[in-house]
């Protein structure tokens, strides 16, 4: 299993996650993180980081963020690794606490 990165992510982009990686396995888009499958060896470090508390085991997602495992794997693909923690998004704390935020999520620098 691998974890992955939820909706919460969005429009946030908290790195204190990606410090903890020991195998880098977080990629930066535009407005979200996400974990690349392929690279996660769960070990699980990431998890309790995440101040919004969007990081799931694979195998524990809600039912309405099963999606993001197919996200995670293809954005991460598409989307530079970032191995060292970034300052959050300018509005991150006025998102943080905010549902529903996938139609927020941004694929490309040209959708900024």
């Amino acid at each position: 299993m691998t974890f992955v990165v939820t909706e919460q992510c969005i429009r946030c982009k908290f790195t204190d996650c990606v410090d903890v990686c020991p195998v880098d396995c977080f990629h930066e888009g535009p407005n979200f993180l996400v974990i690349d499958p392929e690279v996660c060896i769960d070990c699980a470090l990431c998890v309790p980081e995440c101040p919004v508390d969007a990081i799931f085991e694979e195998s524990e997602l809600p039912e309405e963020f099963v999606d993001f495992i197919e996200i995670n794997a293809e954005l991460a693909t598409r989307w530079p690794e970032i191995s060292s923690t970034k300052d959050p998004l300018a509005d991150a704390d006025e998102w943080a606490d905010k549902p529903d935020k996938r139609q927020f999520l941004v694929l490309d620098a040209e959708q900024v």
